[in-house]
């Protein structure tokens, strides 16, 4: 692929972002296959989560940093999308995870229909510029009411407030995981949410992926569980389907730096579907929970499921998303999906690894007619 550079751009300038999701990229990151592909052409890659600046931090959600990469949770870079950063998308991956509205046992609830006239906690974070918890929240609820048949007037939205800012301060010394968050911070964060069951402040809340560990701790009912749901519709949230993005100068003006780092994520969820039990030890790792949670926390044979893809379904189901988050006012501006996607930064990333595994193939095909006994005279 042919570029032009601009004779501002600054070539070692890349950053990157991922968020505690299964993500190619960031076990590409964590096995230094990221680095070690761009090795001598000058290009080093720089989290944003461990800056000093809040502003730069900020850039995990707001994406307004140049030359940034990200996968994660769908929300914010429709958000960012939404509000002008040029921003494109360079695929994305379908991977089920624990989605689903709870309730303590002691409350009497059994069936979303139960909820008429009950509270349903929502997140309400003020001091972040996206509050993406919240409106996966909504989603969800709005989602399990219609299963019981029950209007959203027919409940109380009750605020869940969390006022720690996500990016108030870089992660502590040790933390192991390349991904936004720490451990730490996301137990801190689940306590909020206990107190607020236990406490009887809320009847239900709804809560993903890790915080199936909440579920579990208080032995709560599951009322509704949108993993579960026949309507691949019914269940789409900040990370289902998780999106990676690129800012869009860099595609314009070093498409050959995109479509490297696509790459080296296609290599790399190949080699998670070949060696599944080291990956899902990356994917515990990046996601706060243990190895042995993540074939019940996310799809079965979630290590196979990693490659970035931009099939139709799926572009289908992030406009779903961004039409939701339009409807409810989590984002300003419509734009339109399929202007958003990067196909040919995509077709080019497959093109390469496919040229280097047929090459691969000569080769090894090439060492067996070697190594062949020669035939009888």
């Amino acid at each position: 692929m042919t570029h032009s550079k601009d004779a501002d751009y600054r070539l070692a300038d890349v950053w990157y972002t991922v968020c505690p999701v299964p993500s190619a990229l960031s076990i590409s990151i964590a096995r230094n296959t990221l680095s070690n592909a761009f090795g001598g052409s000058g290009v080093t890659f720089t989290s944003v989560r461990t800056h000093r600046d809040r502003d730069v931090r900020e850039a995990h959600y707001d994406q307004r940093k140049e030359n940034l990469f990200r996968e994660g949770g769908n929300i914010p870079p429709l958000w960012a999308k939404s509000v002008g950063v040029n921003l494109r998308l360079l695929g994305l991956t379908w991977i089920e995870h624990f989605s689903s509205l709870v309730t303590l046992k002691s409350a009497n609830i059994r069936h979303p229909s139960d909820l008429r006239g009950k509270r349903i906690g929502l997140f309400q974070r003020p001091n972040d510029r996206i509050d993406y918890a919240r409106a996966t929240a909504l989603r969800g609820s709005l989602i399990a009411l219609k299963a019981g048949g029950i209007d959203r007037s027919a409940v109380t939205f009750v605020d869940i407030v969390l006022t720690e800012p996500l990016v108030a301060a870089p992660p502590p010394p040790g933390v192991l995981s390349g991904s936004a968050f720490s451990s730490a911070g996301m137990r801190k964060r689940d306590g909020i949410v206990l107190k607020a069951l236990l406490e009887g402040h809320v009847d239900a809340v709804y809560l993903t992926s890790r915080e199936a560990d909440l579920s579990e701790l208080l032995d709560a009912r599951i009322l509704y569980d949108a993993s579960q749901a026949l309507n691949p519709v019914d269940r789409i949230s900040n990370a289902t389907p998780i999106a990676f993005t690129v800012r869009g100068e860099l595609v314009e003006q070093r498409p050959d730096i995109a479509v490297g780092v696509l790459a080296e994520a296609i290599r790399t969820a190949r080699w998670a579907g070949k060696n599944a039990i080291e990956a899902n030890r990356f994917i515990a790792r990046d996601s706060g929970i243990t190895e042995d949670s993540v074939a019940t926390r996310y799809s079965p044979g979630v290590a196979s499921r990693l490659e970035p893809s931009l099939g139709a379904d799926l572009l289908r189901y992030l406009d779903v998303q961004k039409n939701f988050l339009l409807e409810e006012g989590f984002i300003p501006n419509d734009f339109s999906i399929t202007e958003f996607a990067a196909p040919e930064i995509l077709t080019e990333a497959l093109s390469v690894v496919e040229r280097e595994q047929s090459a691969v193939g000569k080769t090894a095909h090439s060492v067996l007619v070697e190594k062949a006994p020669a035939k009888a005279a």
